[in-house]
């Protein structure tokens, strides 16, 4: 399938939110496109460097996100609020006249396990820190038991560098990214977070 890419300085999970400024045209065209006909794009993290305009930028793998909300903001750009929706990987790119990337994908599917006992760790690990920020997924407390939703709750909230958070981005299997994260969690003093 192809989609519109949007490579950012973030990385998006599935089911998470972020707000975005759009201020580029091809950006606020992408997104017109997208409103007008309740379709979606790819976010992708940027890499590092970049050597040419032609060249790589972004990894490769990313999540599909919708506009869930837009308000014109106080500074005369366009505000938006994007929830993901599933991962994908790109196999190829071509780029449109504007510069835009359209990116051929193929959505990749997620385990649906619960969690083993012996990870229930991270599930009241995430609990402690909905509860202590009173943030709004607090209202999802029948999802706690979902291990793919519980890690990606905690990459998203966890102060990980985004190469890390991409790293788990990049896991099929909710068990490897709490063992990834459990290593993380080691070199992050928690109780700063809760």
């Amino acid at each position: 399938m192809k989609i519109p890419l949007f490579p950012l300085n973030v990385v998006l999970f599935p089911e998470g939110e972020i707000k975005l400024r759009i201020f580029e045209p091809r950006y606020l065209d992408m997104v017109s496109n997208c409103l007008k006909n309740d379709s979606g794009f790819g976010i992708c993290l940027l890499q590092e460097e970049v050597s040419s305009e032609n060249s790589i930028d972004f990894f490769l793998m990313g999540s599909y996100a919708k506009i869930i909300n837009w308000d014109r903001m106080d500074d005369g750009l366009l505000g938006i609020v994007v929830k993901g929706e599933k991962r994908f990987r790109v196999n190829s790119y071509s780029r449109a006249k504007d510069k835009l990337c359209i990116g051929d994908v193929d959505w990749l599917s997620d385990d649906e396990a619960q969690i083993p006992d012996s990870y229930q760790n991270f599930s009241d690990l995430l609990k402690e820190i909905v509860t202590r920020y009173k943030l709004p997924i607090a209202n999802t407390s029948t999802r706690y038991d979902e291990a793919n939703w519980v890690s990606e709750r905690l990459a998203e909230l966890l102060p990980f560098d985004l190469f890390a958070k991409q790293e788990i981005l990049e896991m099929n299997n909710a068990i490897h990214r709490f063992d990834y994260m459990q290593d993380l969690l080691k070199k992050i003093d928690t109780d700063k977070i809760i």
